[in-house]
């Protein structure tokens, strides 16, 4: 195999994990389950997977009509793998109404989504929605806070039942 495909797919998954670096890193500031590393790697096998998919496929092209190659395959794979790492991440509280670690769920396969996409050359798609996510777990953190504000307003404000 060529050693410049070999290090193009090095390269794209050092990119990938740093894209999900910068997403774990903003988990890691809230002290949540799954933080920098956790997100780095998350975001590098997704690429390291579907980068070895894109050989797999490449090697096996016109050897046989009989081999078929399904290049979604992998991403459903490395979707699956992801969705069970971030079911371990929530936790609910037995008696309330209290469920953390869906935010870091969704960043897990989020960061997962941008390893696929850095493996299939989309650098700028990849670093756009990097820093969409950022936008959304900073950003939505204000109004989380409102909201929650709000809340605690409106319960002080009800008048005592009977």
């Amino acid at each position: 195999m060529d050693y410049q495909v070999q290090l193009q797919m090095l390269a794209d998954i050092i990119l990938a994990a740093l894209l999900g670096g910068i997403i774990g890193f903003e988990r890691e500031l809230h002290r949540k389950s799954a933080g920098l590393r956790t997100h780095m790697l998350v975001a590098a096998a997704s690429a390291f997977l579907v980068g070895l998919g894109n050989i797999v496929v490449a090697s096996f092209a016109g050897v046989s009509a009989e081999i078929r190659t399904d290049p979604i395959r992998i991403i459903e794979a490395v979707i699956t793998g992801v969705s069970f790492l971030g079911a371990g991440s929530i936790i609910r509280t037995r008696g309330q109404n209290h469920v953390e670690g869906l935010t870091t769920a969704a960043a897990m396969l989020f960061v997962a989504a941008v390893g696929v996409s850095v493996a299939l050359s989309q650098y700028v798609l990849a670093v756009g929605a990097t820093v969409f996510v950022l936008a959304v777990l900073r950003g939505m953190k204000f109004i989380d806070a409102w909201t929650v504000r709000r809340r605690r307003r409106q319960v002080e404000e009800r008048p005592p039942s009977d």
